[in-house]
């Protein structure tokens, strides 16, 4: 008999690669789009380079601190309808044990043979068959607010940093330009990496993250222009 094989999931990334494609892309566009901002207020390389530092820094901690809060929230939101549960498993078996069997008999499976699986899966473990199969929680999607702080702060700083040394090598003249020009190149190979490593197609996740990117560093310069001008 050969052995079964060990199936991986991409679903089983999605605790790190939304907090990741989110950061780096993040980082990239909003790092650029400030230099590019800055530049077309001030030609001054230091004040570009200072300015893109500091949104460095800040957009990683800004990043660190609402992905924390945010899927702590969620957490918290899980960890509220596991106590729930265990609570009626303690106090409530029976209505549980229907509760699930309705839902096996939903997905299929015949009144009979879901009554059955119901009281076995229960036997193993009851509350991590309520968690998977009556709320939707598993290993996969539970949320986890340290990883997804880290994650979002160490990818925002990475993709920060792109713009940033592409500014710190780029003629004073041309800064913008070329920033701008390396930001949109950036911008698809994240888009397309993010979708490689999601099992998705490269052309439309590269195309959007691409786009919004130029939307946002052309509406940022030119709000810099403006404000150049004016002071």
């Amino acid at each position: 008999m050969r052995p079964l094989h060990r199936e991986t999931h991409l679903i089983e990334r999605i605790g790190w690669l939304r907090a990741a494609v989110l950061g780096a892309n993040d980082g990239l566009i909003s790092t650029a789009s400030l230099i590019v901002g800055v530049a077309a207020a001030s030609p001054g390389r230091t004040e570009v380079l200072v300015a893109g530092a500091a949104g460095l820094v800040a957009g990683a901690m800004s990043m660190a601190a609402g992905e924390y809060v945010s899927v702590s929230s969620q957490s918290d939101t899980e960890q509220a309808d596991l106590a729930r549960e265990r609570k009626e498993l303690a106090e409530q078996p029976e209505a549980e044990l229907a509760e699930l069997t309705k839902v096996y008999v939903d997905r299929g499976v015949a009144p009979g043979l879901a009554g059955e699986v119901a009281k076995q899966m229960m036997a193993k473990d009851a509350l991590a068959t309520h968690a998977r199969d009556e709320l939707g929680l598993s290993a996969h999607v539970v949320a986890r607010p340290v990883q997804a702080a880290l994650t979002s702060a160490l990818t925002f700083a990475a993709g920060a940093a792109f713009p940033l040394a592409v500014a710190a090598l780029a003629p004073a003249t041309s800064l913008a330009w070329i920033v701008s020009v390396a930001a949109l190149a950036g911008l698809a190979v994240l888009g397309a990496l993010g979708a490689k490593v999601g099992g998705a197609g490269l052309l439309t996740p590269t195309l959007r993250v691409t786009f919004w990117g130029a939307v946002a560093m052309a509406v940022t310069a030119a709000i810099g222009a403006l404000v150049g001008r004016a002071v």
